[in-house]
């Protein structure tokens, strides 16, 4: 499985641009597959600590059940205003729920408050980032997917 880690080892720089869009607002859109395969959106912060890209959710959100049952995920970043300023993150792969409780524990420790109850973490494993930008008069659009090079595509 891929890590956070390895995505910015093969993508040097189109990882800080992509970390920088999530650390620039606190929340985002996660969407998950329900049980009959629909897709749901949710709001959502992630964290980044150590080699992953992490979430979490108040135990038995209906989120957290998805993710259980099918890890499959996109993650959407806050477009912010409508500037495009930094541009338009997304990542999707899997995700994997933390249920080592020393894992736990050092998640806890991470956090920059304590949880206030029961909760679910899980680790996002990428698949694939995308960024998206406005330079010029272009949309610039940058793909990564694991062991290939990044892609660039450019519109008008």
């Amino acid at each position: 499985m891929t890590t956070w880690q390895d995505f910015e080892q093969e993508a040097p720089d189109l990882a800080p641009a992509v970390r920088a869009r999530f650390e620039a607002n606190r929340h985002h859109v996660l969407a998950t597959l329900r049980k009959d395969g629909a897709p749901r959106v949710s709001g959502t912060e992630v964290r980044f600590g150590g080699a992953d890209l992490t979430i979490g959710s108040m135990y038995g959100a209906v989120k957290a059940l998805d993710l259980q049952r099918d890890g499959r995920f996109a993650l959407h970043s806050h477009p912010g205003d409508s500037s495009m300023a930094g541009g338009d993150a997304k990542v999707s792969g899997t995700a994997h729920e933390i249920t080592d409780e020393a894992e736990l524990t050092a998640y806890l420790a991470d956090l920059p408050e304590a949880a206030p109850g029961p909760f679910h973490a899980f680790r996002l494993h990428p698949t694939s980032v995308v960024l998206t930008e406005v330079d010029g008069d272009e949309l610039r659009i940058r793909i990564w997917q694991p062991g290939a090079p990044v892609r660039e595509i450019r519109r008008r």
